[in-house]
């Protein structure tokens, strides 16, 4: 784990969208080579401040930075290659193959075929996936292995940081068990800054060095399991882990 500087940073941001705030004046740090999780129910903003630190929407105030600097438009088209995103149930492009979702970006940097090669069968290593399942166009491949191959998409140019909004949410528990178990180790292996978004606090619990719960658009708590267990914040914070009928937690009255 590093204890350096925050590798992105939101410093008060906020963001409407029409006459609704998404985000209220909000100051956050993306640890270096930790997982960050942003936790929270749905409509309480956590997608928005992930497609914030992303650069898919522009706040109306305050800053993103990255790595110290300020990630404006002309950042972004530096900065955009060392991100990588999975979105719920993959957002593969279903006319291309697993393959060729996979080496997309690649491509359009004008990569050399070995180099694509030898990335692809690293990766595929990596989240076990068969080279006869990237043969596959995406409707026929399972939900687990449309995550996988999302997963490789995300990590080919070898980004430094990993985003991941609701990755495991269309999966059945069988699967979701055995992707969460892969990508525990996944994190682990690779030491990337990962930020993930998820409503489910024992998958935050499972993957999250900084639990940030948040509600109605602002951040409530933040800290470990432990922190919001033990020491909650404020009643929602009690509320939201007491629903959490997974976690066998004593949770502070």
């Amino acid at each position: 784990m590093s204890d350096g500087p925050p590798i992105l940073q939101l410093v008060s941001v906020s963001k409407r969208f029409g006459g609704v705030e998404a985000l209220g004046e909000t100051s956050l740090d993306v640890a270096t080579a930790r997982t960050t999780v942003l936790l929270g129910p749905s409509g309480c903003g956590k997608t928005t401040a992930l497609r914030l630190m992303l650069g898919l929407v522009r706040p109306d105030a305050g800053q993103v930075l990255f790595r110290g600097a300020p990630l404006d438009q002309e950042a972004l088209r530096e900065v955009r290659p060392q991100m990588g995103y999975v979105v719920q149930d993959g957002g593969l492009f279903p006319h291309l193959t697993a393959l060729d979702n996979v080496r997309l970006m690649a491509r359009h940097l004008r990569w050399a075929e070995a180099r694509m090669r030898a990335r692809v069968v690293e990766l595929a290593a990596l989240v076990r996936l068969s080279e006869d399942a990237l043969a596959r166009s995406p409707s026929e491949l399972s939900g687990g292995q449309r995550q996988r191959v999302a997963l490789m998409r995300a990590l080919m140019l070898d980004p430094e940081l990993l985003f991941l909004d609701e990755p495991l949410g269309a999966l059945d528990p069988l699967v979701r068990a055995d992707l969460q178990d892969d990508l525990v180790g996944i994190f682990r292996r690779l030491g990337k800054s990962v930020v993930l978004v998820t409503h489910d606090l024992a998958e935050a619990a499972l993957f999250g060095d900084v639990l940030v719960l948040m509600q109605d658009g602002h951040v409530v708590q933040r800290g470990a399991l432990d922190d919001l267990v033990t020491r909650p914040a404020s009643p929602f914070v009690t509320r939201f882990v007491r629903a959490q009928r997974r976690l066998d937690v004593d949770v502070k009255a």
